[in-house]
């Protein structure tokens, strides 16, 4: 029925749990889950985000951004790395243990749908995460080459930045608060019926690969739907200092230098894909593991 669809769409995880049971209980397990996986997750793929990167704030072709990549040399490709595993363990951890913790309070003090309650959640959630914006600007300049000798740690980006005040940190928010927001109501709403869709599994290891596919396929997904977003907040945040220019002034900008053409504002989406399935499926899979061992 149609309260049952709507209960296991915003399901983190299989139908089992009961999404008002004991906060203190639960949500723990969910923020160290959300952790581990986002841990795994960046060291896999790294290397990877920083191709993709390159052509998200140059528009170059792939094979130019690896060969930029083999011309910086070995030392060079897990250069601020740091950064995004600080903000993504910690980003993760906040996207699924405030996502339980919000849906539960919302649920247990309002009269509201569930699919209401959870989508408000999930919204809430990405806006929360958006305080580590800090995270993704540091990264940002140390993955930029042009910043290569001005730069040789995070701790020494952090310190640049302090220069200009706190809001040099938050340089790029508004693309994060327009993609983490929406894009969280999407990945958990549809991770349930999709995975309803699925063969049903019978052990851990086709719940593994069921989980795999099923964060796979969402992550493409809502990768490919953003991808404008990270082009934008790439190019704001590669910016040291100066006007703090607009959502709107920078993307047209951005539409301008690239011709006009909707295919070279998505230039490195097809990258994105590839990596978002591999990054997504290993999060959802690692997140759903551990959350039953635990």
């Amino acid at each position: 029925c149609f309260r049952c669809w709507q209960a296991e769409s915003f399901s983190p995880g299989s139908s089992e749990r009961d999404p008002s049971s004991d906060v203190t209980a639960t949500s723990s397990k969910h923020y160290l889950c959300g952790y581990c996986a986002a841990f795994t997750n960046i060291a896999v793929t790294f290397p990877i985000q920083k191709v993709l990167f390159r052509q998200q704030l140059y528009g170059l072709k792939t094979k130019d951004a690896i060969y930029q990549l083999q011309k910086d040399g070995i030392r060079n490709l897990y250069r601020g790395i740091l950064p995004p595993l600080m903000q993504k363990t910690t980003t993760l951890a906040l996207m699924f243990g405030l996502y339980e913790d919000f849906s539960s309070l919302l649920h247990s003090h309002t009269t509201a749908p569930e699919l209401l309650t959870r989508s408000v959640a999930a919204v809430l959630a990405g806006t929360t995460e958006a305080v580590l914006t800090p995270f993704e600007r540091v990264q940002t300049l140390l993955q930029d080459y042009k910043h290569h000798d001005k730069f040789t740690n995070t701790y020494q980006a952090f310190k640049v930045l302090k220069v200009y005040g706190m809001r040099e940190y938050y340089r790029g928010l508004v693309p994060i608060l327009l993609r983490n927001g929406p894009s969280n109501v999407l990945f958990f709403g549809l991770r349930g019926p999709i995975k309803q869709c699925l063969p049903e599994a019978t052990s851990y290891s086709t719940h593994l690969v069921n989980d795999f596919i099923c964060g796979g396929l969402l992550g493409a997904m809502l990768g490919f739907l953003f991808f404008p977003m990270n082009v934008v907040k790439a190019r704001m945040q590669a910016q040291i200092g100066g006007e703090f220019q607009s959502f709107s002034t920078v993307f047209v900008k951005i539409w301008l230098e690239r011709d006009r053409k909707l295919i070279n504002l998505f230039r490195g989406a097809h990258l994105n894909y590839h990596r978002s399935v591999l990054s997504w499926g290993i999060i959802n899979a690692t997140y759903e593991f551990l959350l039953k061992l635990l």
